[in-house]
């Protein structure tokens, strides 16, 4: 669907380029930023178009669930539960009224890393280098930690 109306959303400014040549006003100054906009959005959806086709044909789709599943974090009673090593903590100051955020990054055996963002200040319950079993739990926009285990 995406495919086929991002197709359609780059002809219909074509017609307007096509327009702009037939009625004579091409060389005018307002006839070609008009006809220079128009190619821009057709440019816009007709890439997005040939990425979709893209990663249709690939089948990234198929792969992108296989390597999220790998990684993801399993649901117990309490909460969300990760295993891993600390491999790095970004802790970020937020604009007053939003609460701060903290990038953890962990590794697994298998050499793959996830990315998980939590609220406040991670750095020191979750120090570098430590292997630990975290349960969380989800928040918008962010994860709240509940419980560190180390081992």
């Amino acid at each position: 669907m995406v495919l086929l109306s991002s197709l359609i959303l780059a002809l219909i400014p074509l017609l307007g380029v096509v327009w702009i040549v037939i009625s004579g006003s091409a060389t005018t100054v307002d006839g070609l930023f008009m006809s220079l906009i128009l190619l821009a959005i057709s440019g816009t959806f007709g890439g997005s178009a040939l990425f979709e086709l893209r990663r249709r044909k690939s089948g990234s789709a198929t792969a992108h669930a296989g390597q999220a599943k790998q990684g993801a974090a399993s649901m117990t009673a309490a909460g969300l539960v990760q295993r891993g090593k600390v491999e790095r903590v970004e802790f970020f100051e937020s604009n007053v009224g939003q609460p701060n955020k903290s990038i953890v990054t962990l590794s697994s055996n298998s050499n793959s890393s996830q990315m998980l963002v939590f609220e406040g200040d991670m750095r020191n319950a979750l120090p570098t280098g430590q292997k630990v079993e975290i349960t969380f739990r989800k928040a918008p926009g962010h994860y709240v930690l509940l419980d560190v285990s180390y081992s």
